[in-house]
């Protein structure tokens, strides 16, 4: 694993940090960012469209609301980064098939190369990819961290071998184990302990093997360094998190990884109170849409109200969409294929409208009956705030 100076480690923690307090005076609530293009595209996604983006550090990019198409599927160039920690040197994508990761916990555990991998089976799939943050803008309650409102979100075609196929290739599980931890590859600072910083997360393992993949290609292309490539662990359902970028190490554990990120960070907690294992584990999402144009003035008539919505850790059902603040809701036209249970979904109401100021929301309800929540309770990291009330934008039609 590569090492870099623990004053580069900090100074990109103070850059995320900074981010933060400029956009925390903000009202909850806002559709766009106020400060777009302050800062320039880090180096490593230059590439992106910086049209379409809000910098809040080198490691934290968000998508602007309205950059959001109806395709269903969205675009490398306008997908928000949030990573942890730098990515490794560049030669971690010289020569993809060659990159390695050991597997453990397994009757044969060895560590297999990436050309290994895609000898042992394909499946792609198409999911949501959420930071646990998206929507921390729009608390009430002071938080550290980028102040996202809707941007750290995006809809992902995922290919590679299914963890089941790795397993099943090594001799199947050894007996206890309760957990798939996956531990990433990025560069550590010097003189910290590794378990402070190492990105290392655990899931259940009955849901790693019915649903998880390790990912070499992204929207049919490789994954881009800077979204963890050359190999991702993609668990669909799950929050960003749990999809630990430039994966070295696959453990079947009998316990939780005893990393801080698992031990305390990403857990669901009172706001001012320390995180702790017995907390909640940011896992499974939650159901949520909101609205993504119109943002501002549009002419009186028939109004295209669109956004995307998606039923967290279970299928789509439906979206309503009310421009009376939630006094009255209309369903929403789904539009495109059903990429299955874990995708978003764009939607569209038209919706004719005099002149006037409207507010204008969604809320969506997946398949087992549950409707996007009014207001999202505060907790302490301001975690994937949901509520549709404070999602909403408010429209002048004139």
């Amino acid at each position: 694993m590569i090492t870099i100076p623990r004053r580069h480690f900090l100074v990109a923690l103070a850059g995320t940090a900074g981010a933060a307090t400029s956009l925390r005076t903000l009202a909850p609530g806002i559709a766009r960012a106020q400060e777009q293009n302050a800062q320039e595209l880090p180096e490593a996604v230059s590439w992106k469209d910086p049209g379409a983006t809000i910098v809040h550090s080198d490691l934290t990019v968000e998508t602007e609301r309205d950059a959001i198409g109806t395709s269903g599927i969205t675009s490398k160039d306008v997908l928000y980064l949030r990573n942890n920690l730098p990515s490794p040197d560049e030669v971690a994508v010289a020569d993809r098939d060659a990159w390695e990761v050991s597997v453990e916990g397994v009757a044969e555990p060895r560590t297999l190369t990436v050309g290994e991998l895609k000898r042992m089976g394909v499946e792609t799939v198409a999911t949501v990819l959420q930071c646990s943050g998206n929507g921390r803008g729009f608390f009430e309650h002071e938080t550290s961290g980028s102040q996202w409102r809707t941007g750290a979100a995006g809809n992902l075609l995922w290919s590679g071998v299914p963890v089941r196929n790795v397993v099943e290739a090594l001799g199947g599980l050894e007996d206890g184990r309760n957990f798939m931890t996956s531990t990433g590859g990025e560069s550590l600072p010097e003189g910290v302990d590794p378990k402070e910083v190492v990105v290392e997360r655990s899931v259940p393992v009955e849901y790693a093997m019915e649903h998880a993949i390790l990912a070499w290609e992204m929207n049919g292309e490789p994954v881009p360094r800077a979204h963890g490539g050359p190999l991702r662990v993609i668990v669909p359902g799950y929050y960003g998190i749990n999809n630990v970028k430039y994966v070295q190490r696959v453990a079947f554990t009998d316990d939780e990884s005893d990393a801080a990120i698992m031990r305390t960070g990403y857990r669901v907690r009172p706001v001012g109170v320390d995180g702790a294992p017995d907390q909640p584990s940011m896992w499974e999402m939650k159901v949520k849409s909101w609205v993504t144009r119109p943002l501002a003035d549009v002419e009186n008539g028939t109004v295209l109200i669109e956004g995307v919505a998606f039923g967290g850790y279970h299928a789509l059902d439906k979206v309503e969409v009310s421009t009376d603040d939630g006094e009255s809701w209309q369903e929403a036209r789904l539009l495109g294929p059903d990429l299955g249970r874990f995708a978003w979904r764009p939607f569209v109401l038209e919706a004719d409208l005099e002149p006037g100021t409207y507010t204008v929301t969604s809320r969506a309800t997946n398949s087992e009956g549950t409707v996007q929540e009014e207001v999202t309770e505060p907790n302490h990291r301001g975690y994937d705030y949901s509520g549709w009330r404070r999602l909403a934008v408010d429209v002048t039609v004139v």
